[in-house]
């Protein structure tokens, strides 16, 4: 067995099949008010068509890493993109909400099939390999921080390509198109996947912990529902008696059961023997924190650059090209940085880094900002982005026993879907909380502007619709006219209604956001817990999982 001749040109395939993915995640939500017209959705189902993808996407990632493990790495990349191209010609043709919601969760399917074996493949491709070779003959030097860097790379350029491409999209051709536009790219990843991605080999055996499944996957799915459905139902009763809270209990339980089930299982799905690791239960930790800081961002900042500056989805996604190019740049420079000195430093300066890009573009808003105002410290942010992912994977692979690349790589990939979901819940049930007190704050200080008789009813409009959620689009104001509002007062509300929206909700972004900067500076200060480990030698890899004259962190055949 010899390792892959042509490492770079397999990571290119690889970073072509998971943009396809990475796109999805972004684009589609540019196009569900498209959704709602052409289908005559609902709000309920258009949600579910994030949601159900969502959902099964997370609930599958830990099986899939260890069909992996079974079947091989490749083949359960190009058999998951291809279920994905599948699954995204059916969200294209689709002609009712429900078989848009059936194809969407089966596009989830795909994407957790092949999600987790990108990680296995570079770890396997690009570590140096301590066996194997003649007595003094130096290691092979170690690429896996530069391989993880091009990868953050064009998971940056998916990231900010989404929202752009998607308002493309669907403002010329159709919403339809948003899910067209995976079929090109999946087909070049499998077909090229087959010819230059080798076959990985790991040593673990071809057994399925069906219970480890079961409690996995059910524990995964009714937290994740409880997050993010949670907000919607006000935190209450679902239907039936059932509540939010108690589904978020039952899969917490479900997941405790996951831990106990895996402790006595001979061949677990999770081997948690990886947790007695400090470096990779720390990271996973802050995998999460990074993911939640991102969502928080994203979610925060695009409603601010759309409902409150008025700019189209086209507009808001040219916006963070700061973002995205200096990411894009920094990231390979952090990935050699990584291989030369060790990720800990690097990681740590990237997380700094990134929470002073946050508090920057908290500092900045206002009713008045401008794609200009935003650019520099989206490019601050962009730099620590580039500086967190590259090494924060290299550490997380290289703390993980060769043998189980699989099962770590899955459970950093559900850490990472956990911390999004987190952060997207949390941060609407803080910011919602926020904005009731800003928008009624400047309501009772605008209305001063009112006659005496319309003050009342123009407080009151805001404290009801920020109770009851707002959308994301321009010209948002909030409040809706009271009933019998005089003619007259008509344009005067209008435009303090427009007032008391913008500056309450860049009043509210400040401290919500906040949250996002504290929780990366705490990751920041647990970097300091994270133990070196060698990029390459055999000090690198457990005794029990060496043998000799075989490369430690898989078998490779070039096909």
């Amino acid at each position: 067995m010899q390792r892959a001749s042509r490492p770079w040109l397999s990571l290119i395939v690889l970073c072509l099949g998971t943009f396809a993915v990475l796109l999805d995640a972004t684009i589609v939500n540019v196009a569900l008010p498209s959704v709602i017209t052409g289908l005559h959705a609902s709000l309920d189902q258009a949600l579910w068509v994030v949601n159900a993808y969502l959902l099964v996407f997370a609930a599958l990632l830990i099986m899939a890493s260890r069909l992996g493990d079974m079947f091989g790495p490749r083949r359960l990349f190009t058999a998951g993109l291809a279920l994905f191209a599948v699954a995204s010609a059916l969200c294209g043709a689709a002609q009712t909400p429900g078989q848009l919601i059936a194809a969407r969760a089966l596009q989830g399917v795909g994407a957790a099939a092949l999600t987790p074996q990108v990680m296995v493949i570079i770890r396997a491709l690009f570590q140096g390999d301590p066996g194997g070779r003649p007595p003094g003959q130096a290691p092979p030097r170690e690429r896996m921080g530069a391989a993880f860097g091009v990868f953050s790379s064009m998971v940056g350029l998916a990231a900010v390509s989404g929202p752009t491409l998607g308002g493309v999209l669907t403002s010329y051709l159709s919403w339809r198109w948003v899910f067209y536009v995976n079929l090109p790219i999946a087909a070049a990843g499998i077909a090229l996947g087959y010819a230059f991605v080798p076959e990985i080999r790991t040593r673990r055996r071809r057994r399925l912990d069906l219970g480890g499944v079961l409690l996995a996957s059910t524990g995964l799915a009714a937290v994740v529902y409880g997050v993010i459905e949670g907000q919607r139902y006000s935190w209450g009763e679902v239907g039936y008696g059932i509540t939010i809270p108690e589904i978020i209990g039952a899969g917490l339980a479900a997941l405790v059961g996951f831990v106990a089930w895996e402790r006595r299982h001979t061949e677990p799905l999770v081997p948690l023997g990886l947790f007695r690791s400090r470096t990779f239960a720390i990271l996973v930790v802050l995998s999460v924190a990074v993911q939640f800081a991102l969502q928080s961002m994203l979610l925060v900042n695009s409603i601010n650059l759309q409902s409150v500056l008025g700019m189209t989805a086209v507009h808001a996604g040219l916006t963070a090209l700061p973002l995205t190019l200096a990411l894009t740049a920094t990231a390979p420079f952090a990935g050699r940085l990584t291989d030369r000195l060790g990720g800990k430093y690097v990681l740590m300066a990237g997380l700094g880094v990134y929470a002073l890009g946050i508090a920057g573009v908290a500092a900045v808003s206002s009713t008045r900002a401008t794609s200009l105002t935003f650019a520099p410290v989206l490019l601050v942010a962009g730099l620590g982005m580039g500086a967190i992912f590259a090494p924060l994977a290299t550490e997380a692979m290289r703390a993980a026993p060769p043998r189980l690349a699989g099962a770590a790589s899955g459970v950093l990939n559900t850490g990472r879907q956990l911390g999004g979901t987190l952060g997207g819940a949390i941060t609407g049930a803080v910011l919602a909380t926020q904005l009731t007190s800003a928008l009624y704050a400047r309501a009772r200080a605008d209305s001063g502007m009112l006659p005496a008789a319309a003050r009342p009813g123009f407080v009151d409009g805001f404290t009801r619709a920020a109770r009851s959620g707002l959308q994301v689009g321009r010209g948002q104001s909030a409040a809706s006219l009271p009933d019998g509002t005089p003619a007259p007062l008509i344009p005067q509300f209008r435009q303090l209604s427009h007032d008391v929206f913008t500056h309450g909700y860049v009043t509210a972004m400040r401290p919500t956001l906040a949250i996002s900067v504290a929780i990366l500076l705490a990751g920041a200060a647990a970097c300091l817990l994270l133990r070196r480990h060698p990029a390459a030698g055999p000090e690198a890899i457990p005794p029990d999982s060496q043998t000799p004259g075989t490369a430690a962190a898989a078998s490779v055949s070039a096909r």
